[in-house]
């Protein structure tokens, strides 16, 4: 399966969708901030992010530009509480693939990873 980066200062989220994906078969590593996330995203070329918008070092649009600049081809879905239009606007129109809300559904989160990965979804 793919290997995803969960991108989220919440270990609460991070767990969460670590079982939802895990147990979908897929390799996760996981960034408790935007800056460790370029880092693990630079060293594991993860296939797809799982990113969160509201995080105390960097927000996650600001994560989005700077992985959409090492890597033009990064598949992102974001991950969030912040569900207003004008947000999802803002990270669809930065590259991002996808948007979930919070609290996370299995069933969505991965139909969103499988549409993300190029896979037909159920």
């Amino acid at each position: 399966m793919a290997k995803i980066l969960i991108v989220d200062d919440s270990g609460l989220s991070r767990r969460i969708l670590r079982r939802i994906l895990s147990s979908a078969g897929h390799e996760v590593v996981e960034a408790e901030s935007g800056l460790v996330a370029l880092e693990r995203y630079f060293l594991e070329r993860p296939d797809l992010v799982l990113l969160d918008l509201i995080m105390a070092d960097m927000n996650g649009l600001e994560v989005l530009d700077r992985l959409r600049e090492m890597d033009r081809q990064a598949r992102v879905v974001v991950a969030t509480a912040d569900i207003q239009s004008s947000s999802r606007a803002l990270a669809m129109a930065g590259g991002a693939m996808g948007y979930i809300a919070k609290p996370f559904d299995e069933s969505e989160v991965l139909q969103a990873v499988d549409q993300a990965l190029g896979k037909e979804g159920p």
